[in-house]
C-alpha cells in the first residue's frame, strides 16, 4: 500500500471482488501528525473519504472504531472531530453501520503518550486488583476492541443483526470481544 494517503480511496474501488465489509480504526495523534489540522486530515477527512469510497464500491457493512463520549457539538477539538466523523459515516447510510465506542484503550503503544500511559497503567492495575471489574467501566484492551469489531461486522454479514445503525458501547465491546469471541456466538 502506498504511503500517499490521497490515493487510498481510489484504490478501494479497484478491489475485486468488492469487499462486503470495511473496518476503520484509522487515526493518529496531534503529536505524531504535527498539528491538530494535520491530525484532522487523517482522523476525519481521510476516514470520510475512505467511507465514501467504500459506499460507492458497494460495501455492505461499515465498521468504525470511534471513542466513548464524543459528539460533534463538543467544545473540545478531539471529541468534536470524532463526533463529526460518526455523523458523516451515519449520513452514508450503509446497509449496516457499526460504530464501536470504547473507553480508554489499554495495551502497548509504539508512540509516546505520557498522560495516557499513566492512565493505562492505573487502568491495568485496577483491572488486576478487581479481576477486570473496575477496568471494564472505563477502559478496554485494544485486542478486545479489534475482536469486537470483527465479531460485530461478521454478525452483520451473516445477517444476524437488523439493517441500520448499531452503536456498540463499552459493555457490549467486552461481550463481543471477550465472551462471544470465545464461544463464536
Amino acid at each position: 500500500m502506498s504511503s500517499d494517503t490521497s490515493i487510498w480511496p481510489s484504490k478501494l474501488s479497484l478491489l475485486s471482488p468488492t469487499p462486503s465489509i470495511f473496518l476503520s480504526a484509522l487515526g493518529t495523534t496531534r503529536q505524531i501528525a504535527g498539528s491538530f489540522e494535520a491530525q484532522r486530515a487523517i482522523d476525519l477527512d481521510l476516514n470520510v473519504s475512505l467511507a465514501k469510497a467504500a459506499k460507492e464500491s458497494g460495501v455492505k457493512v461499515y465498521v468504525l472504531i470511534s471513542s466513548a463520549m464524543v459528539s460533534s457539538s463538543s467544545s473540545m477539538p478531539y471529541p468534536k472531530m470524532k463526533g463529526e466523523l460518526e455523523d458523516e459515516v451515519k449520513k452514508l447510510d450503509f446497509p449496516f453501520t457499526v460504530i464501536l465506542k470504547p473507553g480508554l484503550l489499554l495495551g502497548s503503544r509504539e508512540d509516546s503518550r505520557p498522560a495516557e500511559a499513566v492512565a493505562r497503567a492505573i487502568g491495568s492495575a485496577l483491572g488486576k486488583l478487581s479481576n477486570g471489574w473496575l477496568t471494564e467501566r472505563f477502559a478496554v484492551d485494544a485486542e478486545i476492541v479489534a475482536k469486537a469489531a470483527v465479531n460485530a461486522g461478521m454478525q452483520c454479514i451473516d445477517e444476524r443483526r437488523e439493517k441500520g445503525l448499531w452503536v456498540v458501547n463499552q459493555s457490549d465491546i467486552f461481550k463481543l470481544g471477550k465472551t462471544e469471541w470465545k464461544t463464536g456466538s
